[in-house]
């Protein structure tokens, strides 16, 4: 990877190339799951990625689950920091890149089964470095919001 390339450029062209093969979604989700193991923990499923636009699956099972029998507060929040991470990185422009400095969740009711977590921003193309929040709604089958996640990035470019 170039240095003066952007993170967020490779992941997309990565996505780009292997979404178009059959199965290619799946394998994409599984090398991101072992390039950023944590995240990979909760076995994501890129549904949609695009610059500004991303949607992760998290399917419900026994290892989320915490005791009252509904997916653990801290699987949602890894899936929706997961999804504004990719929503936000592809779009950056070339020679940026971001870490989190602080996430906020709100939950609104238990988590089961399917859920998606979806994430839509807007990057300037001529973005300063700084702090920028990006919202991650995660919803249930049925369409209901079930943890909304305010994730705060701090953006900056890629050292020489």
């Amino acid at each position: 990877m170039p240095r003066n390339d952007s993170p967020g450029a490779v992941i997309l062209a990565r996505w780009r190339r292997l979404s178009a093969l059959p199965g290619g979604a799946w394998l994409f989700s599984k090398l991101l799951g072992w390039m950023v193991p944590y995240s990979g923990s909760v076995s994501p499923r890129i549904l949609v990625l695009e610059p500004g636009h991303a949607r992760v699956r998290l399917v419900e099972r026994r290892a989320l689950r915490q005791h009252l029998g509904s997916v653990h507060a801290i699987a949602l929040m890894n899936v929706a920091e997961l999804s504004s991470g990719l929503a936000m990185l592809s779009g950056l422009p070339l020679g940026m890149r971001g870490i989190v400095t602080k996430i906020g969740i709100e939950y609104f009711k238990k988590a089961r089964g399917v859920l998606v977590a979806e994430s839509r921003c807007t990057v300037a193309p001529d973005l300063a470095p700084g702090e920028y929040d990006f919202v991650s709604e995660v919803t249930d089958a049925a369409g209901d919001t079930v943890a909304r996640a305010t994730v705060t990035w701090k953006l900056g470019p890629v050292p020489a």
